[in-house]
């Protein structure tokens, strides 16, 4: 009989081996990734036209090249294949490499980025953020800033990643159609749309950004921006207030926080496809279940807290509401949840702590949601309280297994396996209604359902 150390070993080996065509599809990609970094050390501001379409278009081959080899000859589906041999999946050094570089990465992005080349007081962009110019002059006349740069490789990614995730699970219609969903609103939505709104000279606004998670939409520039922009900016006004209070509610009552969730939200786009290969890491422990609801609901209240304090001081002058400055109040959010958590953790940790760091432990969007898909209500002539949310995830425990693929793959770290076993339905407010859990049960016990 073979040794466990002999099989981890084998399998250790059978994860190193590359076809060539995925070796050269790596190094388009990484040619690509060369040149940028190349531009950006170098401090160049000229022949930023060619510098960028070359480098994406090596970066887009590559990755669909890459994709089609890896999977082509496989089923589609869900793959159990030596992740926690692979250093990358596993927590390994490749793991904790990429973790540093992501992090430094939004650091710099977020509060340093000069150091990519922003120009300030009116000087040229040099660096990454030149390499950005062409593209932002031509979609609103403007140099690049940190944001569009941003914004411009965050779109890609999900792009290109979520090309890839379509064809993993190419068995699945809800897969292809929410990661079409995902790929569609942060294209068009989330990036194509503020931007040409800027070259119009409207204030920067993302329709699916929706308040807790767009936590300066009470902010004083904000509102005195979408007022000066007149009947436009009106509405703007109008639709984000009504989104939070009218619409997303009705659309929890029908199908869960997966309509969000999963189908409109940039961070959970960016999870599902970036984070895709890191969905197994998220902690399972009751412990970690105990700080995600302490956690995420400490972030809603103050968010909420905050929000009351900056309308009350728009509104009446009074700054020291809840004993502290407004002003103060809302830059500790920013500062620590906007930026700190949800940008730099909420990535960089992807690759250790799984693909829904933010979403399970600091979205206060989440958390909204969460609320509203497990809120009860207890009619006079009912007896028994009624869900206010129609979607669960039902389960036929008789037919499970226990293989723990479905536990396995939550990236909200909820453990499927042992609803189903007690043959009850999933209904944990953390649940996103991704859908990964049914897409990798090979005995059909769960499915997802608007009863």
């Amino acid at each position: 009989m073979q040794s466990y150390k002999s099989i981890s070993i084998t399998a250790h080996h059978q994860t190193d081996s590359l076809q060539i065509s995925q070796k050269l599809a790596l190094s388009f990609i990484s040619i690509g990734f060369l040149l940028q970094m190349v531009f950006w050390i170098s401090f160049r501001s000229n022949d930023a036209l060619l510098w960028l379409w070359s480098s994406i278009g090596l970066v887009t081959i590559g990755s669909f090249w890459y994709t089609f080899a890896q999977y082509k000859s496989t089923l589609p589906g869900i793959k159990n294949n030596h992740n926690w041999f692979e250093s990358l999946t596993s927590r390994g050094s490749t793991a904790w490499i990429l973790a540093i570089f992501l992090t430094g990465f939004y650091i710099i992005l977020y509060w340093y980025p000069h150091l990519l080349g922003q120009g300030n007081g009116g000087a040229i962009n040099t660096g990454l953020i030149a390499l950005f110019d062409p593209l932002s002059m031509f979609m609103k006349g403007k140099p690049a800033s940190q944001w569009f740069v941003y914004g411009a490789i965050y779109t890609l990614t999900i792009l290109l990643l979520g090309a890839k995730f379509i064809y993993k699970y190419r068995h699945s219609k809800y897969q292809i159609y929410r990661t079409i969903s995902i790929m569609f609103f942060q294209t068009a939505i989330a990036f194509i749309l503020p931007e040409i709104m800027q070259s119009m000279n409207n204030p920067y606004y993302d329709f699916k950004n929706i308040w807790p998670l767009n936590y300066y939409f009470f902010f004083d520039w904000n509102i005195d921006a979408m007022l000066a922009a007149g009947t436009f900016g009106y509405f703007m006004l109008f639709w984000g207030i009504i989104s939070f209070l009218v619409i997303t509610p009705v659309l929890t009552y029908f199908f869960g926080k997966r309509w969000y969730c999963s189908w409109v939200c940039g961070c959970g786009g960016l999870a599902e496809t970036a984070g895709d290969p890191f969905r197994h890491l998220s902690d399972k422990s009751l412990k970690a279940w105990k700080i995600e609801r302490w956690m995420v609901h400490s972030v809603l209240v103050f968010v909420t807290l905050m929000t009351v304090a900056v309308l009350v001081t728009r509104f009446t002058g009074i700054r020291n509401i809840f004993l502290i400055d407004s002003g103060t109040l809302s830059g500790w959010y920013g500062f620590f949840i906007g930026a700190a958590f949800s940008g730099v953790v909420g990535v960089g940790f992807y690759p250790i702590m799984g693909s829904r760091v933010w979403c399970r432990f600091g979205c206060p969007m989440a958390a909204y949601l969460g609320i509203l898909q497990r809120f009860t209500i207890k009619l006079p002539w009912n007896k028994e309280a009624k869900r206010m949310s129609k979607f669960r995830i039902t389960t036929n425990g008789s037919q499970c297994i226990s293989c723990g693929n479905c536990s396995t793959y939550c990236e909200m770290g909820i453990d499927v396996k042992a609803y189903a076993q007690r043959q009850e339905d999933i209904v944990r407010a953390s649940c996103v209604g991704c859908g990964i859990c049914s897409a990798v049960c090979p005995r059909g016990v769960l499915r997802l359902e608007n009863l």
